[in-house]
């Protein structure tokens, strides 16, 4: 019989498996080649090609590992900021898109050994917020693009632009409904109760009263109803005013608080303990300060043992609890970039009480301050971050 021709059946069938995914322990990845069977694997592995791959490996393995994991996280990365954006999804969902690709990175030639390990790796660098359900682990990718926090910058800028237009509509209509009432509170609602009678004897005797709109509840009144609540004082009224008024005010602050935080709070001048266990026990715990900041999430550190200068995320680092009477810097809030004097600690709610030591509120003493929204000065403070 004469040689199978590229359209014979056979032929195809060998196109239409080659094209689909194959057994992973039939897979080289440093040559990258798929073998459909453990013979084809046993003969590529005999191979002077597969033995020329092995040399080249075995002088830097670390750096052939090191690069094929860089890989696999920004393929992976890539994926979820293109096919699912910022929402919530499980983890395996995007691992089984990522390895529909035949010549993706397969995990088992990376530093991570299993799909969890890596998930709580990209939570821990802050790539990706991670939780754990009963039904797996979800992600949820973190876009830090400039051009995404600016529209989501507009976008709540926006939001309080209405939220204040409302706010001043409600007022004007409260103003015009006390207007048209002529200065008086409104009463109560009566309270109606079941007819009940004390004893046989007692005859019951009902008063109707057509109570009309155009009335109002001054008609109620003169008809001479004695259980009626009586309109609350001039004096009362007032104290009620006052009392929303305040209530009003204190809810604008609250707004006002939530409107300012951001989500980075690097600053020049600053002391910080590094808490990330990658660079070693050398500079695990030890403190430094802030010499230079980089696109808001990256800050240039000097170590205060060693003197040696770090470039370190800021996941990697937490603000500095000094002694009470020393001089700190706010780093997020209503009082960001301010100076002040630590008063007191409050250990049970994580929070100190500060007395601003600078800017158009000098002197006044706040309290509830987080510990996470300020940090010890480190000397003169440096420009502000732009």
């Amino acid at each position: 019989m004469g040689k199978e021709g590229f359209l014979s059946p056979k032929a195809i069938g060998n196109r239409i498996k080659a094209k689909g995914l194959q057994k992973l322990r039939w897979y080289c990845q440093m040559c990258q080649k798929q073998c459909r069977d453990e013979n084809g694997f046993k003969c590529h592995c005999m191979s002077e090609s597969h033995q020329r791959q092995l040399l080249l490996a075995s002088e830097d393995p670390n750096k052939i590992m090191d690069n094929f994991s860089q890989e696999f996280k920004n393929d992976f990365i890539e994926l979820i900021k293109r096919r699912f954006g910022t929402k919530r999804v499980q983890n395996n969902i995007v691992y089984n898109e990522y390895i529909n690709d035949r010549e993706h990175v397969h995990m088992n030639s990376t530093q991570w050994e299993t799909l969890t390990e890596f998930t709580k790796w990209l939570g821990k660098e802050g790539f990706c917020k991670v939780d754990e359900t009963p039904k797996g682990w979800y992600i949820q990718y973190i876009d830090r693009d400039p051009e995404t926090i600016r529209r989501q910058e507009e976008l709540e800028r926006k939001k309080k632009q209405d939220l204040d237009d409302q706010e001043r509509s409600a007022k004007f209509i409260e103003e015009q409904v006390r207007r048209g009432q002529g200065g008086r509170e409104p009463e109560e609602a009566p309270v109606f109760t079941e007819l009940k009678r004390e004893s046989e004897e007692e005859k019951s005797m009902f008063l109707i009263f057509f109570y009309s709109v155009a009335l109002g509840p001054s008609a109620l009144k003169s008809a001479g109803s004695g259980k009626r609540k009586d309109a609350p004082s001039t004096s009362e009224a007032k104290e009620k005013k006052k009392k929303s008024a305040l209530d009003e005010i204190m809810e604008m602050e609250e707004q006002k608080k939530r409107s300012v935080r951001a989500d980075h709070w690097l600053h020049p001048g600053i002391v910080i303990k590094v808490v990330t266990k990658r660079l070693g026990e050398k500079y695990h715990k030890k403190k430094g300060v802030i010499k230079e900041v980089q696109d808001k999430y990256t800050a240039v550190v000097k170590m205060i043992d060693s003197g040696d200068k770090l470039k370190l995320d800021q996941s990697h680092l937490e603000t500095v609890i000094p002694a009470p009477g020393k001089r700190v810097l706010v780093l997020n809030g209503v009082y960001r970039d301010t100076e002040a004097l630590l008063d007191s600690i409050d250990e049970r709610k994580f929070s100190a009480t500060l007395t601003l030591d600078s800017g158009r509120m000098k002197g006044r003493r706040v309290d509830g301050i987080a510990y996470e929204d300020f940090s010890k000065i480190a000397g003169s403070i440096m420009t502000s971050v732009t």
